[in-house]
């Protein structure tokens, strides 16, 4: 610990702090942008500038590490003047056009600009050329708001590993963006949005699907069916005041009817079916490793859009490892324009299906071409969180004052295990409590599972459980050990992919969400997102999961009268019809399609 002084404040802090950590951590404002705690300290905007006691310039308190009887001066003269001056030079360079932008209210330049009080705009002059990139079904990019913070940058070559955002050429001229000025739909984008929820402004925002919708809506010939993923109802709340991690489950539902859409079913039944299918999958692919027939093991979870681009793009030779499952809403898409729309004699032509998603990546996979059957696509929009936030405000619902609902039968009926599935390791989880009921005919036990975090690697974490006293079916594996392994975000992947590509794997399943954190974390979801918001979103995960009364997948009536009147059996003819799909071999830079 050293000790120093922030505006006559005496205060100790730990040596490797930087000033501005020191003084956020004794309650003392230093107005920042750039800045992201524990990701981002590059110092680009000089808006945290201090006067250091010794020192002949300004120093930027993100980047100056705190010293014994260190001085600093967060507010004199010089220091507010020079912020101000900043701030409207950076100013100067962005489009004033706040009310029509979706950020308007909810944006950190208009908030820092208010903290500072610049109350006028003195620099006019020409601005960066304005070029927009709507070129991919799932993100925008409009280079006239970007003030080249970078965190963008960091995001998506630090934290995720992708690499296809960077600044280009030089100076005034100076971009963020692919290689060559090339459109994000013709590189390895993966769309996992998490770029948009680091950047400040709206220079890079999802594609809005709301109007689409609207238009749906409008149209009395169609029926319009939405269902909602599980982390949506545990941040949905934060864009109308509520705490992180408050379920709005019931006021979402009825939200939703007051909207106009005709039926509201849950995502959640879909991961039931997406957990009966994958166990049943992972275990003929175990069965084929011990009969010593081919088998592609670890089988790699398949319900990240965007985990699956980037497979395709970097393992094209490894597709036969990823699970045939489509995903979650995927499936209850299919299903509802076959097995539902026959059950209320509609035809498929005249259903809309809109799924609410956290996740930016979603709006790419309904285009996938594989992803339609009879000629309809499974899903005909996406929704993110936020978009949804701002239909119910547009439709002028006091989201507050709502009563509870509930969701409409048979397709929103779940067990715990599916709602598990919008956190980190809940897929996992969820495969793990039926695989062993299956196998044993026993329920799994909390206290059976061995869960260890990877030294090193806090978005990674490995699950085992025992298998023993199988029934007759599954005598090939009792006594063996079931190994799964859980994570979260691209960069987490790394260590397992290189296991995979050597043949050290010891895994038979691997989890994979490419957002760190999972779902609750995803590209969609309400800003801002820090380790706080998304630990209080797990939790309230977690909860919904305890506060069922079926746990586990296998356990839920609806998914077994499926079965029964339509789909026959896991893996049989028609779910393999409906509910299984295949991939594309892309490559690095999408010379394999």
């Amino acid at each position: 610990m050293v000790n120093l002084t922030i505006n006559n404040k005496k205060i100790c802090a730990a040596e490797e702090m930087t000033i501005l950590e020191a003084a956020k951590q004794n309650n003392i404002l230093i107005p920042h942008f750039c800045s992201m705690e524990g990701i981002h300290q590059i110092g680009s905007c000089r808006i945290c500038v201090v006067e250091v006691e010794g020192e002949k310039t300004l120093q930027a308190s993100c980047k100056i590490r705190v010293k014994e009887g260190m001085v600093v001066y967060t507010n004199t003269e010089k220091v507010k003047k020079a912020r101000k001056l900043l701030y409207e030079l950076m100013l100067s360079d962005h489009p004033k056009d706040c009310l029509n932008c979706t950020r308007n209210q909810n944006c950190e330049f208009q908030r820092l600009g208010e903290i500072i009080q610049v109350s006028e705009s003195r620099f006019e002059g020409e601005k960066s050329k304005p070029d927009r990139d709507d070129s991919s079904p799932s993100i925008v990019r409009d280079t006239a708001k970007c003030i080249l913070c970078r965190r963008c940058v960091t995001v998506c070559n630090d934290v995720q590993e992708i690499g296809v955002l960077n600044v280009q050429k030089r100076g005034f001229h100076s971009f963020v963006g692919p290689a060559a000025g090339l459109p994000l739909n013709s590189v390895n984008c993966t769309y996992c949005g998490q770029c948009i929820n680091v950047c400040p402004v709206g220079a890079l925002q999802e594609k809005d699907s709301t109007q689409m919708v609207w238009n749906a809506l409008y149209d009395r010939n169609k029926r319009v069916i939405v269902q909602t993923a599980p982390s949506v109802r545990v941040s949905l709340g934060e864009e109308f005041g509520y705490e992180p991690g408050t379920v709005v489950t019931g006021k979402m539902v009825t939200a939703l009817r007051d909207i106009g859409f005709n039926d509201v079913f849950d995502t959640s039944f879909g991961a039931d079916l997406t957990v009966l299918e994958e166990s049943h999958e992972l275990l003929k692919r175990i069965k084929n490793s011990f009969l010593a027939k081919q088998a592609a093991l670890p089988m790699i979870t398949s319900c990240s859009p965007g985990w699956i681009k980037y497979f395709e793009h970097v393992f094209p030779e490894r597709l036969e490892h990823l699970s045939t499952c489509k995903s979650p809403h995927m499936m209850l898409g299919a299903l509802i324009k076959t097995y539902y729309a026959d059950k209320i004699k509609v035809n498929p032509k005249d259903i809309f299906v809109v799924s609410v998603m956290p996740c930016t990546a979603k709006k790419f996979e309904i285009t996938r071409p594989e992803l339609k059957n009879n000629g309809f696509p499974n899903v005909d929009a996406v929704l993110t969180t936020r978009e949804l936030a701002r239909m119910i405000k547009e439709a002028g619902i006091d989201f507050r004052n709502l009563e509870e609902g509930e969701f409409d039968t048979p397709l929103g009926i779940s067990a715990g295990a599916g709602n598990l599935f919008g956190a980190a390791g809940g897929v996992a989880e969820a495969v793990l409590r039926t695989v062993y009921r299956t196998v044993t005919g026993r329920e799994l036990q909390p206290g059976m599972v061995h869960i260890r975090s990877i030294k090193g690697q806090e978005h990674i974490k490995a699950l085992e459980v025992k298998i023993e006293n199988t029934v007759e079916e599954y005598r090939f594996i009792d006594g063996e050990t079931l190994k799964v392994a859980a994570a979260s975000g691209m960069k987490g992947m790394k260590a397992f992919m290189e296991q995979l590509e050597d043949g050290t794997s010891p895994y038979h399943f691997i989890e994979v969400m490419g957002c760190p954190g999972g779902c609750i974390n995803g590209g969609g979801q309400p800003r801002p997102s820090n380790e706080y918001v998304r630990k209080k979103r797990m939790e309230a995960v977690h909860s919904i999961d305890r506060g069922k009364a079926l746990r586990g997948s296998h356990e839920n009536p609806a998914i077994a009268k499926l079965y029964e009147e339509f789909l026959a059996e896991p893996l049989g003819k028609k779910s393999g019809e409906l509910l299984h799909t295949k991939y594309t071999k892309r490559g690095i830079y999408n010379e394999l399609i």
